[in-house]
């Protein structure tokens, strides 16, 4: 057997490794994830949310997302979120029971298969590396997207050439989240193509970043 961390670097996406490897991280997600939190808020406000606008958490996990994504939407407005870990995705049921959330449709699908119910106004991509890899999972996403529809997104990359030396550190980093490390070098790239405009900038001393875009009209 090859090493797992050379695998990562040549191999696309695997839900199969995906879903295990959040089989093990799911009980402590939340806690984990609290760090990250003004992270996430930062990138849900770039969407503009609007009340009765329908929102795509891509890549959900356990809807810490959710209560920022229903507070641009409001009570008229709907929130979807896709994942593809039952684990991940039972504890995201379970917070929206707890907190009586009834606009929250939750999907558990691979993102490459998955039937989008609604057209979306605001796609989040927030650490969905192993999704924007893939080409068949955007091309069902942007095709449920409205025109102008609006784009966040954030994740880990591979810093610039000269910091080359932090690269291990970034790997080591994103191992237990993502099962491809295919494109760190600019994640965001795969994106493109399906926006009409598209801003970033480095975040985490060039080992992150944050972006915003509105996807292509006509």
């Amino acid at each position: 057997m090859g090493d797992p961390s050379r695998d990562a670097k040549v191999i696309g996406p695997d839900p199969v490794r995906a879903r295990a490897l959040y089989r093990a991280h799911a009980s402590g997600y939340d806690a984990s994830a609290r760090r990250t939190m003004r992270l996430r808020r930062r990138v849900i406000s770039l969407l503009d949310l609007q009340p009765g606008q329908t929102v795509l958490d891509v890549a959900c996990g356990t809807g810490l997302s959710f209560a920022w994504l229903r507070e641009g939407v409001g009570e008229s407005g709907r929130v979807i979120g896709v994942e593809l870990s039952p684990d991940m995705l039972r504890l995201a049921r379970a917070r929206c029971e707890r907190e009586s959330w009834r606009n929250v449709t939750l999907i558990e699908s691979d993102m490459g298969a998955v039937e989008i119910p609604a057209r979306l106004d605001a796609i989040l991509f927030n650490f969905a590396h192993d999704v924007i890899q893939s080409p068949t999972a955007l091309a069902r996403i942007f095709a449920a997207a409205r025109p102008g529809a609006t784009v966040a997104v954030a994740g880990m990359k591979y810093p610039p050439w000269w910091l080359a030396p932090l690269n291990p550190w970034v790997r080591a980093r994103a191992r237990p989240y993502m099962t491809t490390f295919a494109g760190l070098e600019a994640p965001w790239r795969p994106l493109l193509e399906f926006l009409e405009r598209f801003e970033r900038q480095s975040i985490h001393f060039t080992t992150g970043y944050v972006g915003h875009g509105r996807v292509k009209r006509g």
